[in-house]
Parts: structure tokens; sequence; C-alpha cells
């Protein structure tokens, strides 16, 4: 059996919602030619179920979640030479949970002031903002430490084709490290 190709990488794009995570994994990955998976459709029903009635998952329930983003994310691994999963990961304990024997995954943390995102929000079309999340989302991230070396940086605060641009040469960058 084949294991992870160690020029194979996959990439977390993480951040808090609204951060842009999806639209730079797919404007990302169309340029690419490259795989792309929103870590959201992992969601086991129970969760799926209990956002829709208006409640908040807690870390219990997000360790099935977080497995099968980790699952993903070594299945992918074994088959692409790059891979971009979207995945908030706010916590370092979800994202030492997503390392777990992934040894080319590293994370791109897409990072943004609370009041360009706020704005990003409120300008969504169809979206009804609950600015009550973006505060909890806020209060729940862990900014990532000098100790998780993997995790790369892209400000968010300039228009999508640059963050894009930053995006790819960031992955580039770290391909290139290896």
């Amino acid at each position: 059996m084949q294991t992870q190709s160690p020029s194979h990488h996959v990439f977390i794009l993480m951040g808090v919602s609204g951060s842009g995570k999806s639209a730079v994994a797919y404007e990302v990955s169309h340029q690419l030619k490259t795989a792309f998976l929103d870590g959201d459709f992992l969601h086991p029903r129970a969760n799926i179920e209990k956002m829709a009635h208006g409640h908040p998952l807690n870390d219990s329930d997000r360790q099935p979640w977080l497995r099968a983003v980790n699952d993903a994310a070594f299945a992918m691994q074994r088959t692409q030479a790059v891979s971009i999963i979207v995945c908030s990961a706010l916590k370092k304990s979800y994202r030492d949970i997503l390392r777990r024997g992934n040894d080319n995954l590293s994370f791109i943390y897409l990072k943004g002031e609370f009041e360009t995102i706020e704005s990003r929000l409120k300008a969504r079309k169809g979206h009804f903002f609950k600015p009550q999340m973006l505060v909890s989302q806020f209060e729940t991230l862990e900014e990532p430490a000098a100790d998780e070396s993997d995790v790369l940086v892209v400000d968010i605060n300039h228009p999508l084709p640059d963050v894009v641009a930053a995006t790819i040469a960031t992955i580039e960058g770290a391909i290139k490290k290896d």
C-alpha cells in the first residue's frame, strides 16, 4: 500500500468565517489545477442537525469532524501533488488533530482584521450577517504562535486577486523549501 509521497502537499486554508477561505481555495485550486475540498462537507449528520437547529458545536462535537478532515488530508496527500482543504481550524488543538499522521500538511492562515471581515460579511448578497457570530469566531481563534512553524500567513486585507496570488506564492514557496 502506498503511503504519502514526500513530494505531495496538503494545504489547509484556515481562518475565521468571512476571511475568504472558500473563495481563495476555489481560485487557487483552479489556477493550480488541483484538488480542493471544503471541510464543512465532512461534518457528521448529528453536527449538521445541531447547527440547523441554531445550536453551536462544542469541542466534543468537532472531534469526529476533525478526524474526518484528517483522513481526507491523508487520502489527498497520497494521490495529489498539491491539495487544498478549507477548514477554519481556529484552535491549536484542532490543528494538532489535523496534523496527526500528515507529514506534508501545512496551514495557510488567512489573517484579517475584524473590521475588514465584518465589512465583507455585511456586503455579501443573500447572506444574513449575524455580528455575534464573527465576535464568537474571533473569541475562539487561537492565533498560531512560533511553535507552529507549519502555519504560513497570508494577509487578506487586499482585493481577492491579490490574496489569491499571495496564497499561490506561499504554496509554491513552501513546496520549494522541501
